[in-house]
């Protein structure tokens, strides 16, 4: 799929109030190197914890360009953009280099970032033209999702084409 921008201060706190790097003092390399490895187990047991089908899942988590990189190999493409989302709708990550494989190609999703005011809805009328597909929206965004009145700015979502 590619690389993909996120907003960073938007999402799930998996590091805390601050940046993984960030420290009263210039840190040494090997402690930037330990914090990077830290956050990157931190995302990669947040995908673990969603009960994604992803064999050989691998995470690297750069603080320094605020970058999260993804291997692995998914069965389907849905389940490959939830890993994205994953690794992507966390507190600074500013984007996710997606390296990962998938059995049974399909056709991509379009992205959409929420902004203040939206619900599911909404977003469903301007892709699909009715605000009464938003549950399509739900569900093709969970387990990550868990109701679908609980989306916030910022946080970026699949839109799936319509069967």
């Amino acid at each position: 799929m590619g690389f993909f921008s996120f907003v960073k201060d938007a999402g799930e706190k998996l590091f805390g109030s601050s940046k993984p790097a960030d420290t009263a003092a210039a840190p040494t390399s090997e402690e930037l190197a330990a914090t990077d490895a830290t956050a990157a187990q931190a995302i990669k047991s947040r995908i673990e914890d969603m009960r994604l089908p992803i064999e050989d899942l691998r995470v690297e988590y750069k603080g320094s360009s605020e970058t999260v990189t993804v291997w692995g190999t998914t069965p389907d493409q849905a389940t490959r953009e939830k890993v994205v989302l994953c690794c992507g709708n966390v507190a600074h990550v500013a984007s996710v280099n997606d390296l990962m494989g998938v059995v049974a190609p399909e056709p991509e999703s379009k992205w959409y970032t929420v902004v203040k005011g939206d619900n599911l809805s909404r977003i469903s009328k301007e892709f699909y033209g009715t605000p009464n597909k938003y549950m399509v929206i739900f569900e093709a965004n969970q387990p990550m999702l868990t109701h679908p009145d609980k989306i916030y700015p910022g946080q970026m979502l699949r839109i799936p084409p319509l069967a």
